[in-house]
């Protein structure tokens, strides 16, 4: 027979078990067993004097990845003896893309610590949704120029599949990479407030965003600038359910001397956007300054970070959360934004 207080200490052993010390749940006990394929350690070992028959050697591996890759990623067609071109196009390829392939073979010969990171989000994304299928990780060295949009036209490092998610890891060689400082890049392809987050500690982030995105997709962008708000924080609000150890700068996006001001001026923003009538703007010209990623938002100043949008978004959202105290991960992100929004009661300080 159990006394008071014996129960009492197995509730609480119970409820510490269950919880971490920033209150996310315990993952310790959902199973993910994540496989990596270094895919372009094998493109890369293919001898250019013999193409050919290194990309016919690599379909075996590779079957159903090589083809996409090579006809879709690189857009050199099918791999068939009648199409030259994805032989030739290949051969100038590994010659073009050596100097960012021996970067990323130097910076990630071991992948052991971003596949524990990602082995972890993963847990909590089947925690959350136990149904959804983790993908295999198939890491890549592509195209500079190869930035994928997301369902609201966000640029992504990375792409995803029916059974994969393909990480680039040229787009992750760290901010000094010689390449990114090049004039024509910073112009044509990433300028400089993207390519500072090219490096190594925003890849869990960038790929849990695809699977955010590949949860719910965003369609809000043609609704009113306070359902866009909403929408893009209530994203925001679940990539930091599945990250729960990772730092606001890094889900955002911002500086820390970006966020800090936003921290501080959270208040004047949200009076900016309310006394300025935009909550209800559905004009795209009128609301796209603060929906989008840039260098700051022009109309707050220079220690604005850009996507500012996405900040106030987010703390609606997790002034519904309090609010609400027993919701969940799926409520929320079903929830309608005008109701987060007036249940939120939210009033920045």
């Amino acid at each position: 027979m159990y006394n008071h207080s014996s129960i009492i200490g197995i509730l609480l052993i119970a409820f510490i078990g269950c919880t971490s010390k920033n209150g996310a749940p315990s993952v310790s006990q959902v199973h993910v067993n994540l496989k990596i394929q270094r895919f372009e350690q094998d493109l890369f070992a293919i001898d250019t004097n013999h193409v050919k028959e290194g990309l016919t050697t690599l379909e075996k591996k590779h079957p159903a990845f090589l083809p996409l890759y090579i006809g879709n990623v690189l857009g050199l067609g099918p791999i068939t003896d009648s199409n030259e071109l994805a032989f030739t196009g290949t051969k100038l390829y590994l010659m073009l893309n050596r100097k960012p392939f021996e970067k990323a073979k130097l910076l990630y010969k071991n992948f052991d610590d971003t596949k524990n990171q990602l082995t972890s989000s993963f847990q909590y994304t089947r925690y959350y949704f136990p149904d959804y299928p983790v993908p295999k990780i198939i890491t890549t060295v592509g195209p500079l120029d190869g930035l994928a949009p997301m369902s609201n036209g966000e640029p992504s490092p990375n792409f995803i599949g029916n059974d994969f998610l393909a990480i680039g890891l040229q787009f992750y060689l760290g901010k000094d990479f010689e390449i990114y400082n090049d004039p024509d890049y910073i112009s044509q392809i990433a300028p400089l407030y993207r390519s500072r987050r090219f490096s190594k500690e925003y890849i869990v982030a960038d790929v849990m965003k695809l699977v955010v995105d590949d949860l719910y997709p965003d369609s809000s962008s043609r609704l009113a600038f306070s359902d866009q708000l909403i929408e893009r924080g209530k994203r925001a609000w679940l990539l930091k359910k599945l990250l729960p150890e990772t730092h606001d700068t890094i889900i955002l996006g911002y500086t820390g001397q970006q966020l800090a001001w936003a921290e501080k001026n959270e208040k004047s923003i949200y009076n900016y956007f309310t006394q300025n009538g935009l909550l209800y703007e559905r004009d795209p010209i009128l609301v796209r300054p603060y929906l989008t990623d840039g260098p700051f938002t022009r109309e707050l100043g220079e220690e604005s970070p850009g996507n500012i949008g996405l900040f106030i978004g987010l703390r609606i959202v997790e002034s519904y959360e309090r609010k609400q105290k027993s919701t969940d991960v799926k409520m929320v992100m079903r929830t309608p934004a005008q109701q987060i929004l007036n249940e939120s009661r939210y009033k920045p300080k």
